[in-house]
């Protein structure tokens, strides 16, 4: 009996053990393919299909893999949104005045008896008369009179001025000539969008910046952390978060005659996926955001299931920044490239360059799970299937056993051994 019980138990035990360190083994190899098994659960692409998008599908969008150095932070740095493209430009010139705007002329004679005063003129408040306010016509000329027509369009105050006293020089005694606007059509700047007057705001004669004109029309009317400024001027735009011009002056650049400024509101956001804290989209909370700000507010790396050194962000790069870094854009149809950024956490240097990468609105951040989580996946998923095709088994040994007990032809009791995870 013993003997028996012996060779049905022992045995089983023996060879099921030699199987067990064999399916072990086999599992070890199998490690680097579990991420790209279907059959497994997963969050998300793993590290090599993140790598090869070809591992998964010949067919996958085609991307361009970076890793992130400090020669691609300094790239992004220099192409991150900002207004500094016209921080080059020199000051605007002075005032010109154009059809339609408005002026006053004052003339000056040195004494009494000349052309615009005459010797009995009596008390006078001043040896001075002043021409009717009146607009530079279609021809872009304004009449003086004795004078004739003066040209304006296109030349500042001190020239008309100048032209007018050489039109009278011979007529008037020693003329002096005063030219001032009273309103002006031409030289303006459009403010439109969330500011408190939107409208056309008149340049002034003191070169003004753009938080000057912004602070004229009325200030934003948004939270100052979600609102964006585009600067558009004969036919370029730049745009920059208000906080740049605030935080980075050389953004605050001088503004130009015929400018447009259009302030808008758009919360920045970006999207969090895999091993990370929280998986849901994040909102930036200020006007910048760097890489390691937004892995600490997407909930930090889970520390039993996340692969630091696979920490990928997904976002589309214009061609020309792409190129700055390396990429071959003649295998990329369109403006924008596809690009997934790495970043080795495991790397302690790296925490200074993820302060240094600015994210961008809806950029994506993914974590892959490390090795270790997909093992214990692989190894429950193989219990499960153990467990699936042993309980008949056992059911079918037990009645069978059950069945000749009763029939009172079986003498020995015969039991199935129940494996469990190596």
């Amino acid at each position: 009996m013993f003997a028996c019980y012996s060779s049905l138990q022992i045995g089983p035990y023996w060879g099921l053990g030699k199987l067990r360190l064999a399916a072990f083994a086999a599992t070890l190899l199998l490690v680097p393919a579990l991420g790209g098994c279907a059959l497994l659960p997963a969050s998300g692409p793993s590290e090599i299909a993140v790598r090869d998008a070809s591992y998964v599908h010949p067919d996958s969008l085609p991307h361009a893999f970076v890793k992130v150095t400090p020669q691609v932070v300094a790239v992004l740095a220099s192409s991150a949104p900002r207004l500094t493209r016209f921080a080059g430009q020199k000051r605007p010139s002075d005032l010109r005045f154009g059809i339609g705007d408005t002026v006053s002329v004052t003339i000056f004679e040195a004494s009494t008896g000349g052309l615009f005063i005459p010797a009995e003129a009596g008390v006078r408040p001043g040896n001075f008369i002043t021409i009717p306010t009146q607009a530079v016509d279609t021809s872009g000329n304004i009449s003086i009179p004795y004078a004739g027509n003066i040209k304006a369009l296109g030349r500042t105050k001190e020239e008309v001025q100048r032209a007018i006293v050489e039109a009278l020089q011979n007529r008037a005694i020693d003329p002096q000539v005063v030219v001032s606007t009273i309103d002006q059509q031409t030289s303006l700047v459009t403010m439109v969008g969330e500011v408190g007057r939107p409208g056309r705001v008149p340049i002034t004669a003191t070169p003004e910046r753009v938080l000057d004109y912004i602070a004229r029309a009325g200030g934003t009317q948004g939270p100052a952390s979600e609102m964006w400024i585009m600067l558009e001027r004969r036919g370029s735009r730049a745009t920059a978060p208000l906080g740049a011009l605030i935080y980075e002056p050389a953004n605050n650049v001088y503004v130009h005659p015929n400018d447009t400024l259009f302030l808008y509101r758009e919360p920045q956001t970006f999207l969090a996926f895999g091993a990370l804290g929280r998986q849901q989209q994040v909102p930036f909370g200020a006007w910048r955001l760097s890489l390691a700000e937004a892995v600490s507010k997407a909930g930090g790396l889970v520390d039993n299931q996340s692969n630091p050194a696979s920490v990928f962000l997904y976002r589309g790069e214009p061609c020309e920044v792409a190129s700055a870094m390396g990429v071959d854009c003649a295998q990329y149809p369109g403006p924008i490239v596809p690009v997934i950024y790495n970043i080795n956490f495991r790397d302690p240097s790296s925490f200074f360059m993820a302060s240094k990468f600015e994210m961008r609105n809806k950029d994506i951040l993914y974590v892959t799970n490390s090795a270790s989580v997909e093992v214990d996946k692989f190894v429950g998923f193989i219990r499960s299937l153990n467990s699936a095709v042993q309980a008949p088994m056992s059911t079918a040994t037990q009645g069978y056993t059950l069945r000749n007990l009763i029939n009172g032809s079986a003498s020995t009791i015969v039991t199935t051994p129940t494996t469990t995870s190596p």
